[in-house]
């Protein structure tokens, strides 16, 4: 078999896999025609980020088996146009995670003491000591927002220098954040506590200007901000004004909004230390992502076993085309409390009805974390981490199957508890294809869980959707669809509606200022 790498990478990726007995062709950074034109002789292929594994590329490579993503992210492949061609995904999420969370201390300490703003003092001649008094870590307080893998590192390496960890996740448990030595506290306790914040979070709709004007100005005078997680979790904007204004009294950034930044305001603001994204540029880390890719790529074309794949469960749901709706429908049910849900998680249930579903309990579970997590971490998550994923996280899983259900042949609900709340979403397939969330809470209706929505409570009382549409309409928000579920006339309804584009804050605020109108919400999905 014969396996093509078309970005650069260590010397030990080749070597493990010549040694397997696989023709290896190393020919990094072709244009892609040239690339096109040579992929139907391979039955692998191993990318970094330069390479785009497009679904042309993929039409043409006929043989592939295997893509392997020497590195975390997938964003250059076309995960759905592999998986629809068989072709298994995999990465190496958990090969950077040291080599992020030191270069995180690395920003964190050079902004504690202005070191590199010393040192460029200095190479132009000067000796101006008190210029660049710092501040000592020791008995400051960390707010780590986002525990995944490398959150938690980064704590720990906090405590080595005597510093306080507070933090916040809505998936990582007390329990095991109490193990870890981090106190887990609210988002808004964060911002009010540290005197360094670090994100760690995914970029998403929910965390996209997370740190915007409104949390700058909760935060204690003198704040120190880190990001090396994604560009765009903090307002460039708006942390630019906190600097001006000296609210925050600096800023070390890995990552920006547009990569590469060109001639970005924060970059000439003498409080800012920048760095070229290179939270997994070190030997070390490098050198095991490429091993990593190596053996799981063997691994996998020599069927001794499948790991880090991305979508290597849904293949095996692709072989068995009646359980893909189900498997859609759980996905969608956790995406819907990734963004609906307020608190701390404690708890996922998944229930299962009808002979056919509870044969397949386990894989709807795994798809229903699958979509609960993939808004709320960093890390990459499929079918096949999720589970351990919410292990991890000390996240108590229950699964129940049910025979039958007295109103659906089949039905999957998913029911979380938080600190806070306790809330359940259920759903049926029609036919054969036809995917719909038929209950939230107490209130049954019929809604297609596709695209943006529109969730709000009213009194149920004349005129309440005709001055929730009149809003809309002001905004240019078109209504595709409508569901309305109530337990007795005149008490609260529950309205949802599918809507062409998503909400802009202002016309939500509007929405919330309704009389008779709560709990205004949004989900995408």
């Amino acid at each position: 078999m014969k396996i093509l790498i078309s970005d650069p990478i260590e010397q030990v990726c080749v070597d493990l896999l010549t040694s397997e007995g696989f023709i290896v062709d190393f020919k990094p950074s072709r244009p892609f025609e040239e690339l096109r034109g040579m992929i139907s002789d391979y039955d692998a292929l191993i990318v970094r980020s330069s390479t785009q594994v497009s679904s042309e590329l993929l039409s043409v490579g006929k043989k592939l088996k295997v893509i392997g993503r020497a590195g975390a992210g997938v964003d250059n492949i076309d995960v759905d146009a592999a998986t629809r061609r068989g072709v298994i995904v995999m990465n190496t999420p958990g090969g950077n995670t040291v080599s992020t969370a030191e270069h995180t201390m690395s920003l964190l300490l050079s902004l504690a003491r202005n070191i590199p703003q010393a040192n460029d003092s200095l190479r132009h001649g000067k000796w101006d000591r008190k210029k660049f008094i710092g501040t000592e870590l020791l008995g400051k307080t960390i707010g780590v927002i986002g525990l995944g893998k490398v959150g938690r590192e980064v704590a720990v390496r906090c405590q080595a220098f005597g510093m306080t960890t507070i933090g916040f996740d809505p998936l990582l448990s007390a329990e095991v954040a109490g193990k870890a030595h981090i106190e887990l506290v609210s988002l808004s306790e964060v911002f009010q506590r540290s005197d360094f914040i670090s994100v760690h979070t995914p970029l998403n709709d929910d965390t996209k200007g997370l740190l915007g004007d409104k949390e700058i100005a909760k935060c204690k005078t003198g704040v120190r901000i880190i990001n090396c997680a994604r560009g765009g979790i903090v307002d460039e904007a708006a942390l630019r004004r906190g600097l001006e204004s000296g609210k925050v009294a600096g800023a070390a950034l890995d990552v920006f909004e547009h990569e590469p930044p060109g001639e970005h305001p924060l970059l000439k603001n003498p409080k800012v230390v920048a760095t070229p994204h290179l939270g997994a540029s070190t030997e070390e880390a490098q050198e095991k992502v490429a091993r990593q890719i190596a053996l799981q790529v063997a691994d996998a074309l020599k069927e001794r076993g499948v790991s880090g794949a991305v979508n290597a469960e849904a293949i095996q749901v692709a072989m068995r085309k009646e359980l893909q709706p189900f498997v859609a429908l759980a996905e969608k049910l956790g995406a819907l409390q990734a963004q609906l849900m307020r608190g701390q998680l404690r708890k996922v249930t998944i229930a299962c009805s009808g002979s056919f579903v509870t044969q397949a309990t386990e894989l709807i579970t795994a798809a229903a974390l699958k979509g609960l997590f993939s808004h709320l971490l960093t890390e990459p998550v499929n079918l096949i981490n999720a589970p351990v994923i919410a292990k991890e996280m000390g996240i108590t899983i229950d699964e129940e199957r049910e025979s039958d259900h007295a109103a659906y042949t089949h039905l999957v609900a998913l029911t979380y508890q938080t600190d806070v709340e306790k809330r359940k979403f259920a759903g049926t397939v029609f036919g054969n294809s036809q995917v719909r969330i038929v209950q939230i809470d107490d209130y049954h209706m019929e809604i297609h869980p596709d695209g943006c929505l529109l969730l709000y409570k009213n009194v149920d009382k004349p005129g309440m959707l005709a001055q929730v549409g009149a809003e809309l309409a002001k905004a240019s928000i078109n209504i595709a669809g409508l569901a309305l579920g109530r337990d007795k006339p005149g008490e609260k309804a529950l309205t949802v509606m599918n809507v062409d584009s998503s909400i802009p804050i202002q016309t939500l605020q509007k929405l919330e200022q309704i009389d008779g109108v709560f709990e205004v919400r949004t989900a995408k999905l």
